[in-house]
């Protein structure tokens, strides 16, 4: 962030209490001294219970006779707390430096996990802890080295620890109850010996180096050349505290590296209503991941070490432009050869998330083109219109997707990312925004595409019995609306309030590749109301929510059930000028 000239000193305060005992509060601070030396402070905690209840065709029990039975129940193991604060000193707007801050983030966080990739199981006694230290640079200057020589940086070094603890070895009901064994009268026990697979207290370390580097050249008012520069780095290892010590000699280790390079020419012409940008980009990714393994053949037991080791260079490139018509409409297209690289999470994995490695992963790759048109903002007298559409065409090779269970087999609760190999997508998006005297404000927005998989035959000339249809777990049709009103000195002189309205749709959609009814989520339809008043002195700002009001069902994109109706009270306390 770069402060602008006679910035003030602020100070800012917020605290929410609501539904599920959740408590969100927040701390930040600025001082700028005249000479330019600068302080920053933030601060958060973050505590809820998540015990909000779950219902319908994904939410069961067992019988003894082996039968479902669905039930409508609290989620009982679902707890999360995050805290942590961030410090930041240096000088900015001096001679030297437009922006000089040196940072250090601390942050811990308790995950409670109740259950896997899927609903159909919970867990109890599994959870995460995690904590994480960062050391940050932040660099900006104009005129940086000679005129017309902008310059910035960010590095960030980032040390992270987790542990995944899973050594609770009963089986569980949805009630939060051990399931009894009817044979024996006793509570049943995991087939794997804990909740998910067998039983751990794995911890991993990992250590993270990302800087961006930009540069801009400015030959003139119209006209102007980009360099970036992003570097990333990443040591993964693991060790699990709960095997044989010999075992733990063993454990795999992580290492990923990516480096993008791009180089970009920005124009305006005809008095700046044509406005293009031309760019390239050169991606490389290099993976090491090293597995060893106790393998016996013979009677003889030797350690074979699995290696995965990969170095992948690529180009991207594309052209974006836009043409103001009038001052108040203008259209605009672009097309990119455009390259996406897995995160390490996707390539390495995440127990907490559910997440299994898949080190083999290759880059995404797509042809993208998008041509679009936007008008206004358009004013008659006190009325004010704007609207947009976009319409969009996608064709990926190599395309990254998390893999899709049939649900035949609820012991499957970790999944990890593949490369679907080829897939296109093609829609629209529009959005509508009205206002009238600056207090009333009415918005509107909605997108569907189809997200289709092409390939044909398999590797051995079979036709697949899944091509050209929808790739599970993507919302495809979405429409989200907005109404707020505001109230001016309506309770006290110089205050405000302000009433809203928000919903939000979403059409059934896969969950898996078979399109059956039962294995597609129900069609979503939340409304939230709230109010904020603001106080006289613009200090205190009150407000409530009611968040899902009519207490609908609605789901992440794999079909894990979200919170229903929800309360929500927050105080905020802003100090300027100091």
């Amino acid at each position: 962030m770069i402060l602008k000239k006679g910035a003030k000193n602020t100070l800012n305060a917020s605290l929410s209490y609501g539904s599920f005992n959740t408590i969100q509060s927040n701390f930040s601070t600025t001082y700028r001294a005249k000479s330019g030396f600068t302080v920053k402070g933030s601060g958060f905690y973050n505590y809820s219970d998540n015990d909000y209840e779950v219902w319908g065709r994904f939410i069961y029990n067992i019988a003894p006779d082996g039968t479902r039975e669905p039930v409508r129940v609290k989620r009982f193991e679902n707890r999360y707390r995050s805290y942590g604060g961030r410090f930041e000193a240096g000088f900015t707007n001096v001679k030297w430096a437009d922006n000089f801050l040196i940072g250090l983030n601390v942050s811990e966080d308790h995950n409670q996990i109740q259950h896997g990739q899927y609903m159909t199981k919970p867990y109890k006694g599994r959870f995460s802890e995690a904590d994480a230290s960062v050391i940050s640079l932040n660099y900006s200057k104009k005129d940086f080295l000679f005129k017309k020589l902008d310059f910035s940086t960010n590095t960030v070094f980032s040390n992270k620890h987790e542990v995944v603890n899973d050594t609770v070895k009963w089986t569980y009901n949805w009630f939060g109850e051990k399931v009894i064994d009817l044979r024996t009268g006793k509570p049943l026990l995991s087939y794997t010996g804990a909740q998910q697979g067998a039983p751990t207290i794995n911890t991993i370390s990992e250590n993270i180096l990302s800087s961006r580097s930009v540069f801009t050249y400015n030959l003139n008012e119209k006209n102007r050349f980009i360099f970036s520069n992003l570097f990333y780095t990443l040591d993964r290892n693991e060790d699990d505290l709960i095997k044989p010590e010999f075992q733990r000699d063993f454990e795999a280790t992580f290492d990923l590296q990516k480096t993008v390079t791009s180089l970009a020419y920005e124009m305006q012409a005809f008095e700046s209503r044509l406005r293009t940008n031309i760019f390239g980009k050169f991606y490389e990714q290099k993976v090491n991941h090293r597995k060893p393994e106790l393998v016996t053949q013979n009677g003889q037991t030797t350690v074979v070490e699995r290696i995965t080791k990969s170095s992948t260079p690529l180009f991207g490139y594309g052209l974006a432009a836009s043409y103001f018509v009038t001052p108040e409409l203008m259209i605009t297209a672009s097309a990119e050869k455009a390259v996406r690289l897995a995160t390490a999470n996707e390539m390495f994995g995440r127990p907490s998330e559910n997440v299994l490695a898949n080190p083999n992963l290759k880059p995404e790759q797509s042809n993208n083109f998008n041509v679009g048109l936007q008008f206004g903002p358009y004013a008659i007298n006190t009325h004010k219109i704007s609207v947009a559409a976009t319409g969009f065409s996608r064709n990926t090779k190599d395309r990254i997707v998390r893999v899709s269970n049939d649900r035949v087999n609820d012991a499957i609760q970790v999944l990890p990312f593949d490369n679907l190999g080829r897939a296109q997508s093609i829609g629209y998006e529009a959005s509508f925004n009205y206002s009238f005297k600056d207090r009333l404000f009415v918005s509107m927005n909605m997108s569907k595409f189809n997200s289709l998989y092409k390939k044909k035959y398999d590797d051995n000339g079979k036709e697949l019995d899944i091509y050209n249809r929808q790739i599970p777990n993507e919302p495809f049709f979405t429409v989200n609306g907005n109404i707020q009103y505001n109230f001016k000195e309506l309770i006290q002189k110089n205050s405000q309030l302000n009433l809203y309205y928000n919903f939000g749709y979403v059409d059934p959609f896969p969950t898996i590749w078979n399109d059956l009814p039962d294995y597609r989520t129900p069609a979503q339809f939340a409304q939230d109301l709230g109010l904020s008043y603001v106080f006289p002195n613009k200090q205190f700002v009150l407000s409530l929510d009611a968040k899902n009001i009519f207490d609908k069902q609605v789901f992440d994109n794999y079909a894990v059930q979200k919170p229903g109706r929800a309360f929500y009270l927050k105080l905020n306390y802003t100090l300027n000028n100091f």
